[in-house]
C-alpha cells in the first residue's frame, strides 16, 4: 500500500546554535477538500533503521544524572536531598548549574531539553539517563 502526502520540514536549533534536527509535518491530500487531481506520487525513502542520537548534550557526573532523573520524576528539592543524602542547598546548586548548562529557565524546560537531546532512555519509567551520557 502506498502512502502519499505533502511534506513540510522545519529546522530545530540546538544549544550551540546550529541545526540539531527537524520537525516534519505530513498532510494527506485526501483529507483536503476535493479539487484538481493530485500530482503523480514521488517514492519515499525507507526510514532509517535506528534513530540517531543527538550528541550536543553535555556529559553529566553520576550525581548530576541522579538529580536530573529525580527532577524528571517530579521529585521536590527536599525529596531529592533526602534520597541522595545532600542538603537542600546542594540540590538547588546542582539544579541551578544544570539550568545554566542546558540554557533553560526552569525544571520542566530542563527535563524537556534533556529529553530532546537524547539524554534519557526511550520508553522507560522512571526516567534514566543513558550510561553514555554519564562521565566515567
Amino acid at each position: 500500500m502506498d502512502f502519499h502526502a505533502d511534506m513540510t520540514a522545519i529546522a530545530v536549533r540546538g544549544l550551540a546554535g546550529g541545526t540539531s534536527g527537524a520537525v516534519v509535518l505530513l498532510h494527506h491530500p485526501a483529507a483536503a477538500a476535493p479539487g484538481p487531481a493530485a500530482p503523480a506520487p514521488v517514492p519515499m525513502a525507507p526510514p532509517p533503521a535506528t534513530r540517531p542520537v543527538a550528541h550536543e548534550g553535555p556529559l553529566l557526573s553520576a550525581l548530576d544524572a541522579q538529580v536530573l532523573e529525580g527532577v524528571a520524576r517530579g521529585e521536590s528539592t527536599v525529596q531529592l536531598a533526602s534520597r541522595l543524602y545532600l542538603s537542600r542547598q546542594g540540590i538547588e546548586y546542582r539544579i541551578g548549574q544544570m539550568l545554566r548548562r542546558f540554557d533553560t529557565p526552569n525544571r520542566p524546560a530542563l527535563v524537556s531539553r534533556a529529553h530532546a537531546l537524547g539524554m534519557f532512555a526511550a520508553g522507560q519509567w522512571p526516567p534514566r539517563v543513558l550510561p553514555e551520557r554519564v562521565k566515567p
